[in-house]
């Protein structure tokens, strides 16, 4: 999440964008993360130098070849690596900056998988640069410069915070899933590298991008071995979106974290044509939350455990359908889901309490979406099993994810996200939790009785605490008896000012 100085810097990119007569939002949030893209490819490659050269090693796979020339097929010219880099073109004349950035720099971020059928090749093909002048670019390279850059989540924080700028952010029930509820997520359902992931509504990638560091950090030795290495930059990882603009910057997004051919694809997942059946073994997401949607668009299969229109239940149903067995699932949804009395919200929550494993209700602040949306959410996790398998559900009560929950999202103390990944890897602990505590159990017979109702305010109790007040007669007494005191310090004052 972006916030302070950086937060400043990228208004200023904007409104110098803005200014130029670059005036739609999309156009503008485009330019952004492509300029990032450049200086964070060039920052990469010059922290592998930097450790190469600490071990006396040449860099392994280099993008920009020291000492070689690439040939840009746009323009037939022949062009040397380091012209390409920001570190370079950064401190050209202004006049000779803009040529190279327009001519020879864009075109080689859109051609980098040249000759590839990837999904960053495809998307990349339509990517338009459309900075108008010298003057405008060196602004803009001024300002992207100036970031703190020096982590790879930047270019997906400025991505939603851009989003947040815009006037239509949060239309279609899309909001953009803050970075470290993302993190909080993937630390829940540990993704290994025998996974195969999915976010079937994955807008800019942010949970395959997290899902990628994880497993990299977590299990780096392994990816090594050319085949695990091999599966995890193309097999593993998957994405479907509807936004072209969100599949371009997600699939650099994934490049930048070394996932170079993900499975990324153009598709309305709900929609008849995506015919994924039993395919992954891990979902993450948080699909939109829309209302509803034209019935005919819709894959008949889905409504087989919930006939509606919601596209919250029909995403859930899409999930059961698309999880291989023993395949996990961690989704965010709104509140309704849990409780909403409709047949179609009851038949789902039946499914997935008794014919799958239901494992785990985490409720969340209604401030959390901000300033997208003051919607209240949950995280629901569950196990596909086909033939139930749910004996207790974990509920927590989130109340802090360590941002304040108006629409600035400053940081605070508080965070319940550490308590919330121990403690769900901690289950044992839990069964004797008070339903006063901020998390607990709750067997599934309960559950049953309460018509598959799921949300927390069913289960926790709140802790009354006697207050004893005083006596209407002894308040009257207290203020009489302070009246009685200011006036006679009135009068004191009154003596002495008179004396």
């Amino acid at each position: 999440m972006i916030t302070g100085t950086n937060r400043a810097k990228v208004d200023k990119v904007w409104n110098d964008l803005w200014t130029a007569g670059l005036t739609n939002s999309f156009t503008v949030m485009e330019q952004i993360t492509y300029l990032l893209f450049m200086k964070m490819l060039d920052d990469r490659q010059l922290q592998k130098e930097r450790n190469a050269n600490a071990l006396g090693m040449r860099v392994v796979n280099p993008l920009f070849l020291v000492g070689k020339k690439w040939h840009n097929p746009d323009t037939g010219a022949d062009v040397e690596y380091k012209n390409l880099r920001w570190s370079v073109f950064r401190l050209l004349p202004a006049e000779e900056r803009f040529r190279i950035v327009r001519n020879d720099v864009f075109s080689f971020i859109k051609n980098i998988d040249s000759g590839e059928d990837s999904s960053y090749s495809r998307f990349m093909q339509d990517a338009v640069f459309a900075i108008p002048d010298a003057r405008t670019l060196t602004k803009a390279i001024e300002g992207i410069d100036d970031l703190e850059t020096d982590n790879l989540d930047m270019m997906g924080d400025v991505y939603e915070y851009v989003l947040g700028k815009m006037a239509e952010s949060g239309t279609n029930g899309q909001f953009r899933t803050p970075r470290h509820i993302i993190r909080m997520m993937v630390e829940l359902m540990e993704p290994t590298p025998n996974d195969k992931i999915c976010d079937p509504a994955m807008g800019s990638a942010g949970f395959l991008v997290e899902a990628a560091k994880y497993v990299k950090n977590e299990f780096g030795n392994e990816l090594h071995e050319d085949t695990t290495l091999g599966y995890y930059q193309t097999a593993m990882f998957n994405g479907f979106d509807t936004d072209p603009t969100m599949l371009r910057i997600g699939a650099m997004n994934l490049r930048l974290h070394d996932v170079a051919q993900p499975h990324i694809e153009r598709r309305d997942s709900l929609s008849a044509d995506n015919t994924d059946v039993a395919r992954y073994s891990l979902i993450m997401a948080n699909p939109p939350f829309a209302g509803s949607l034209d019935a005919e668009t819709v894959s008949s299969s889905l409504k087989v455990i919930t006939n509606t229109k919601k596209t919250e239940l029909l995403f859930i149903s899409l999930f059961i359908r698309t999880l291989v067995l023993g395949g996990r699932c961690a989704s965010i949804v709104p509140d309704g889901v849990l409780s909403n009395n409709s047949s179609a919200h009851k038949a789902l929550r039946e499914n997935l309490v008794e014919k799958q494993k239901l494992q785990a209700i985490i409720s969340m602040p209604s401030g959390i979406f901000q300033p997208y949306s003051g919607v209240s959410t949950a995280v629901l996790i569950f196990t596909k099993t086909n033939y139930g398998g749910t004996d207790n559900v974990w509920f927590y009560d989130m109340t802090a994810d360590g941002y304040s929950l108006d629409q600035r999202r400053v940081p605070v103390g508080e965070n319940d996200i550490p308590d919330i990944v121990r403690r769900f890897h901690h289950p044992e602990d839990e069964y004797l939790r008070n339903r006063t505590d901020a998390s607990f159990m709750v067997p599934v017979e309960e559950i049953r009785r309460n018509g598959y109702d799921l949300s927390m305010k069913k289960y926790k109790k709140l802790e009354k605490i006697e207050v004893n007040y005083e006596s209407p007669l002894d308040v009257v007494n207290r203020i009489e008896k302070l009246e009685q005191e200011i006036i006679s310090s009135l009068s004191e004052y009154k003596k002495k000012f008179l004396d």
